[in-house]
């Protein structure tokens, strides 16, 4: 569950079940939805492509309840997504073999082997779907109030450059049957002055938060981030000044943040996503019912470059955290 201090939001579902969805509570009332973008955003995560997952999946959002012709009610949004293709014996093996760097293991040992883990089950990022339905409507929510958010793939392994580069570098590694984490870059711009505090409620915080439910995950950085720990104060401190009679900086290495507080700079952070676990190479594992070594090799379908498609996830969840923080 997402605890914000406006919204609450709880996820529902796994990879291979019947569907999953989810609920948000402390949407502010009247606020326009328009179906057409949330579709449009949705698509954005779209699996089938020759670098995604072969899964197909239409990702229909169905909302059971919370909005009310056209409009946000003020009570919880419900919406729900269909699975419609699903391989759940693409992970037989799976429940004895824990893959190398997923949760299949963490899990059976807090769960005792009772969660349904079929392609991730509930750790899947299949739950993103849901999520990104989620931050197509809190981002038109902050858009009307000229907040936006914008999130692009940066690097992929050890290669950086345009589309054209990174797409290359997720089909190479493909075809080595392995996979490749990458970085994402996210922009929140619009923001006042003011949002935010010190400790706990520093926006730093608040954002990291959300953007680590993320699978896949790993690291955050704000501004300079960790390339700032290798330079003087001298380099990394962002000068004042007045511009057209508004007080601005002369660039932005804080990522718009002073104090846990909006400096009214864009907030700018870079997520690094970890390689998809499920690859067809040939990797060691256990048997848990055996308690001895073993190996796994993998069959269904995976992304090659999971960071690839969590563009809008990281979207999503950034949007979402900042409307809990505006509100």
């Amino acid at each position: 569950m997402f605890k914000g201090q406006n919204l609450k939001l709880t996820l529902f579902g796994g990879s291979h079940g019947e569907c999953v969805g989810g609920v948000m509570d402390g949407l502010p009332h009247g606020e326009a939805v328009d179906f057409d973008e949330i579709a449009a955003f949705m698509a954005r995560r779209a699996t089938g492509g020759a670098l995604t997952t072969a899964r197909k999946e239409p990702d229909a959002v169905h909302v059971d309840s919370g909005i009310r012709n056209g409009f946000t009610e003020g009570f919880p949004l419900a919406l729900t997504i269909a699975n419609t293709d699903t391989r759940r014996g693409d992970y037989n093996k799976l429940a004895d073999k824990p893959r190398p760097g997923h949760a299949d293991y963490t899990a059976y040992m807090k769960y005792g082997g009772f969660a349904d883990m079929s392609g991730g089950g509930h750790f899947s990022a299949r739950l993103t779907a849901p999520l990104c339905a989620f931050g197509a409507i809190t981002k038109q929510i902050l858009s009307r109030r000229g907040i936006n958010v914008n999130a692009t793939l940066v690097s992929v392994g050890e290669v950086s450059g345009d589309e054209t580069a990174l797409f290359a570098e997720i089909g190479r590694v493909k075809q080595l049957g392995d996979s490749v984490g990458g970085v994402i870059s996210c922009e929140i711009s619009g923001l006042n002055v003011g949002y935010g505090g010190p400790l706990w409620d520093g926006v730093e915080g608040r954002l990291a938060y959300a953007v680590f439910a993320v699978p896949g995950v790993k690291g955050i950085e704000f501004g300079s981030g960790f390339s700032g720990a290798k330079r003087l104060g001298s380099e990394n401190n962002d000068p004042f000044c007045i511009e057209n009679g508004a007080v601005k900086t002369t660039k932005n290495d804080s990522g718009g943040i002073l104090g846990g507080i909006t400096s009214g700079e864009s907030i700018v952070f870079r997520s690094a996503m970890k390689p998809t676990p499920s690859i067809a190479k040939p990797q060691q594992t256990i048997s848990l019912s055996a308690k001895e070594n073993a190996t796994l090799e993998i069959v269904g379908r995976h992304d090659p470059c999971i960071a690839l498609r969590a563009v809008p996830v990281i979207e999503a969840v950034a949007a979402i955290a900042t409307l809990d923080i505006i509100l």
